[in-house]
């Protein structure tokens, strides 16, 4: 049994820090948001909350500099003011900006805050098994490494699955509500120049799918309704 408790502890480490990080995200936004109020936007909402049998889509602003989107662990959806901005200046259109807000809602409404904080207690679990077995037969260090690599692999896999669920959500919530799925892919490929990022990591490392993939998806989507 004793040969065990390293790997419970790692769970309980896991679920430990999750709930510590989501309390500090949950202060921090609280200290530094404020609900969004923008009429053009909220018509939007409106027609997506109508579509869902909502009576409204609560947004709220974060205000910080960078290009994003939030949905917090306790399912509050947030827009960046740096965000907000390029709306306000015309990079950014309303339909646009309401398919950031649809893809945050499928992040809230497919669970995957609460899916996130078992994932981690589980990698953390499995990073710590890896490292009682590769310790035995690898150099000192370089099992912790080869664990360390794998989960990071791991994280990325199922961080790309999230995203593609929540931007499939936002496609069927955006076909439904009568906005459409063109803005969400028009905003796919302003992206990269909006959030001022490149990266040249290979694909299996990144949080998030490609630009290409992501829309190749949503089109797939669309052939799909097509048919029907």
């Amino acid at each position: 049994m004793l040969k065990f408790l390293p790997i419970l502890l790692a769970i309980l480490y896991g679920l430990a820090m999750y709930q510590i990080s989501a309390g500090r995200t949950r202060r921090e936004l609280d200290q530094k948001s404020s609900p969004l109020v923008d009429p053009v936007l909220k018509r939007l909402t409106d027609q997506m909350a109508q579509a869902l049998d909502l009576p409204q889509i609560k947004v709220n602003i974060y205000e910080i500099d960078p290009v994003n989107g939030l949905a917090a662990p306790d399912g509050r959806i947030f827009i960046t003011r740096g965000f907000y901005r390029k709306y306000q200046s015309g990079e950014v259109s309303a339909a646009e900006m309401a398919s950031v807000i649809a893809h945050e809602l499928g992040h809230v409404a497919l669970g995957h805050s609460r899916r996130r904080m078992i994932d981690f207690s589980g990698q953390n679990a499995i990073r710590t098994a890896m490292m009682m077995v590769l310790g035995r037969f690898l150099p000192f260090g370089f099992g912790a490494y080869v664990a360390n690599f794998a989960m990071t692999l791991l994280m990325a896999r199922l961080s790309r699955g999230d995203e593609y669920e929540a931007d499939a959500y936002a496609s069927a919530l955006l076909h439904k509500s009568g906005i459409g799925t063109a803005p969400q892919k028009d905003l796919f490929r302003k992206l990269e120049a909006l959030t001022q990022s490149r990266s040249g990591a290979p694909a299996w490392l990144l949080s998030h799918p490609k630009t290409s993939e992501r829309i190749a998806a949503i089109e797939a989507m669309e052939a799909r309704w097509a048919k029907v």
